[in-house]
């Protein structure tokens, strides 16, 4: 099984997790997803479905964390790549 170094839903690095990682339904690690987006089997964003909507979700959570916009703008360029919005 592929070991992924970002999460394959936001693309945090999963080094920086502070949970190491989010957990299946039950209670097992998640290989794919950090902690801040995928808890007990599900994904914590409300239901978005829409990667551009997510992208959006993303880089509002890290401004309010106080990362600059731009910086927040270029690290969720590449959500689209990953596995959860691979279509």
């Amino acid at each position: 099984m592929k070991t992924n170094k970002f999460c394959q839903s936001c693309g945090m690095p999963l080094s920086k997790d502070s949970k190491n990682g989010g957990t299946e339904k039950g209670g097992s690690k998640s290989e794919l997803y950090c902690s801040y987006c995928y808890v007990d089997g599900e994904f914590t964003d409300g239901g978005v479905t829409d990667v551009k909507e997510y992208q959006k979700y993303v880089m509002n959570i890290m401004k309010e964390k106080g990362m600059n916009g731009i910086l927040a703008w270029l690290f969720t360029r590449g959500i689209p790549r990953l596995e959860r919005w691979k279509k």
